[in-house]
């Protein structure tokens, strides 16, 4: 929670900023480039996360290694390994996608399915949905064959569960009652 709380504070001074070039969508890439790279390669993630490395040494090598960055998005980088706070980058991003996805008025919906949707029936849960709600989504699939059929959806902290696997588990919890 304490690194959630700092990292915030970086994410919102970074969103600032980037809002204030209009430049959202661009450091929004490249911090998510950064955290891939790091996290592509364990030697990389290792060199990157270590506080044995000189702190100049490391920060040459990226700059180096980012040097098509937008400036932003570097100097945030620079700036963690300036301060010895590497470890933040992840919740960094994490922090500066709620963010950006809060400031363009959307929300995350989770679609959770046994099968894999076509695009016709994903896009008419998220019509219905958005118009229930009144609002627009960011919308993730993922493949669960352990709901064995049926539909989960998760939206922020709602989460309609009609599923097979969760039918089975009110009944079950149900049996346990009696």
């Amino acid at each position: 929670m304490p690194n959630e709380t700092v990292a915030r504070r970086y994410a919102t001074a970074v969103f600032s900023l980037a809002t204030d070039q209009n430049v959202v969508k661009d450091v929004q890439h490249d911090l998510h480039t950064v955290a891939e790279a790091i996290d592509s390669d364990p030697a990389i993630g290792k060199f990157f996360r270590s506080p044995v490395v000189d702190r100049k040494e490391k920060a040459e090598i990226i700059g180096r290694a980012f040097d098509n960055l937008h400036d932003i998005a570097l100097h945030t980088v620079l700036l963690l390994v300036r301060k010895r706070r590497e470890a933040l980058l992840e919740e960094i991003v994490a922090q500066y996608d709620k963010l950006e996805e809060q400031a363009r008025g959307a929300q995350t919906l989770k679609i959770e399915t046994a099968k894999e949707l076509s695009a016709a029936e994903i896009a008419d849960i998220v019509r219905r949905l958005g118009t229930s709600y009144k609002t627009t989504f960011d919308v993730k699939q993922i493949v669960n064959p352990a709901l064995i059929g049926g539909v989960r959806i998760t939206m922020g902290d709602r989460r309609i569960d009609g599923s097979l696997a969760g039918r089975l588990d009110d009944i079950a919890h149900l049996l346990s009652l009696n």
